[in-house]
This record gives structure tokens, sequence and C-alpha cells, in this order.
């Protein structure tokens, strides 16, 4: 069936591009971020515990939201852990890490998703002319802007 959204067929798929790396930086984090809640341990195991726990699930919400606007384009949304692997943007976590290690690294990678979101924003809007989806990931950016802020103020 013809999508008719008012963005050329180039544009739909370009954006649905974006938008399933998106979804597969989302999966990662949401992954490492989930194992973090599993594997953290020491002092202060129960405060992050549940930061971990509050994270994973913002994340599990948003990955949702980030496959159905790849639908709604009328593309398909990736789903499989190889396709997310290919994909993402981010890197996987090996071995075991300390309580400060791993918020470390979540920091960094949602730092590292925001920045990327910044270019995905101005491609979608910019080159695509698609203010719907320009919109939706900055409402992601905000996302991840609050929760590096959360494990940004824990490290210090």
């Amino acid at each position: 069936m013809q999508v008719n959204i008012g963005l050329s067929e180039a544009s739909r798929k370009a954006v649905a591009q974006i938008l399933n790396a998106v979804l597969a930086d989302a999966y990662v984090l949401y992954t490492k971020t989930r194992n973090y809640h599993w594997n953290v341990k020491g002092p202060h195991f129960h405060d992050l515990h549940k930061l971990f726990e509050a994270q994973y699930d913002t994340i599990d919400g948003a990955i949702d939201e980030i496959a159905e606007r790849v639908r709604s384009l009328g593309e398909p949304a990736l789903g499989g852990l190889k396709d997310f692997l290919a994909v993402t943007r981010l890197s996987d976590s090996a071995g075991t890490l300390t309580a400060p290690q791993m918020i470390a690294a979540l920091l960094s990678d949602h730092e590292a998703i925001i920045r990327q979101l910044r270019g995905d924003i101005d491609a979608v809007g910019a080159q695509h002319g698609d203010t719907g989806n320009q919109d939706f990931l900055t409402g992601l950016m905000e996302e991840h802007e609050k929760m590096a802020w959360m494990l940004r103020s824990t490290l210090e």
C-alpha cells in the first residue's frame, strides 16, 4: 500500500533508516542498563539497582515508540539482535565492571546518543522535511539528557 504523508519515498526511507539506527542504539543501551541492574554490587547497590531499573524502563518505552515511528513511515523496524548490532553506533561492553565503571559506561553511552541525535534531528528536519520525527527525536534527546544528568550527578 502506498504511504502518502507528504514525504517523498526517498525521504521516508532515509528517515526510517535513521530511526532504525536510533532503535538499535536504544536496544543496545537498554540491554547494557538491564545487565548492570542485575549485576551491580557494593555499598550503593540498592540505589543503583533502582536507578538502573528506572532508566531501562524509560528506554524500553522509547524502543516501542521508535519502532512504531519506523512502521508509520511504511518501513520495517529492526528486531533481531544481529540487526541491532550491525546498525548501532554504540559498542557492547564485556567483562565485569565495578559500580562506578558501570555508571561511567552508561553516561558515556547516553552522551554519545545525545551527540548522535543532534545530527539525526538536523538530518530528519533540514534534509528530509520530517518535522514530526524531528520533534520526536528532540523528545528522545531530552530524555537521554535527563538520564545522563542523573548518572553524572551520581558519579560526582
